[in-house]
């Protein structure tokens, strides 16, 4: 019973209120849909905290993606045990390398009181749980080896049959606490997207890919030489 509710209520729950309420946000308060920069208040930790964070983060969700919509082909990658050790090694690497990075954008706010005026509750919420799920991702794959082959016969089942409407917690139910941890923190991150600066990756500028080229032209005042006036 327990294991229905939180690996298909919760599921189907957090993302209709991220759909509805992301929507909503989109329609009435557009200029929100952004990160909130503050690389005006500090800009040398941003760019190496938010280089680490994004690239590894980036890296990591594609392998979760690409192992659930190509299941069959990454079972074959994954098919020798060299393969296998490579895919473990470097998964761990990226996940040390998400987690420097987003420690080093926590700890650019706790040190600037300027960034700690502009960083208000939810974001602190939202980089505790990205935090969390950056190191219980690392004690998985530390601690749980060869993540990336079971993730193919327990994760990939479970949300396959989400997808299809037909849920079957088989899979998940069997997995120990910590996965499940994983799992849940993310449904819990799901959940806080529409209210925090994270729906920025909603707007990526994905349009500029066929928008005419800008031209743009300077206008500079000259500066009027001795003797001679300038209109």
């Amino acid at each position: 019973m327990i294991d229905d509710v939180l690996f298909v209520a919760l599921p189907y729950a957090t993302l209709t209120l991220a759909v509805i309420v992301g929507a909503y946000r989109y329609f009435n308060a557009r200029f929100s849909y952004s990160s909130q920069s503050s690389q005006f208040l500090e800009s040398k930790q941003l760019f190496w905290g938010s280089v680490s964070w994004h690239y590894g983060i980036i890296a990591i969700l594609l392998a979760h993606l690409l192992a659930v919509l190509f299941s069959t082909a990454w079972g074959i990658l994954l098919g020798t045990s060299l393969r296998l050790y490579v895919m473990e090694i470097t998964g761990l690497a990226l996940t040390l390398v998400t987690i420097a990075g987003l420690s080093l954008l926590v700890l650019r706010r706790l040190a600037n009181p300027r960034l700690m005026v502009v960083t208000s509750k939810a974001d602190w919420l939202m980089l505790a749980a990205l935090l969390s799920q950056a190191v219980l991702g690392f004690w998985v794959g530390f601690f749980y080896r060869w993540g990336s082959a079971w993730y193919l016969h327990t994760i990939v089942p479970w949300l396959t049959s989400l997808a299809t409407f037909q849920p079957d917690v088989q899979g998940v139910a069997t997995l120990p606490l910590i996965p499940k941890l994983h799992i849940l923190n993310a449904f819990l991150l799901v959940s806080i997207f529409p209210f925090t600066r994270l729906v920025h990756i909603l707007s990526f500028p994905i349009t500029y890919l066929w928008r005419p080229y800008q031209l743009v032209v300077w206008n500079r005042r000259r500066k009027a030489k001795p003797g001679r006036m300038i209109d």
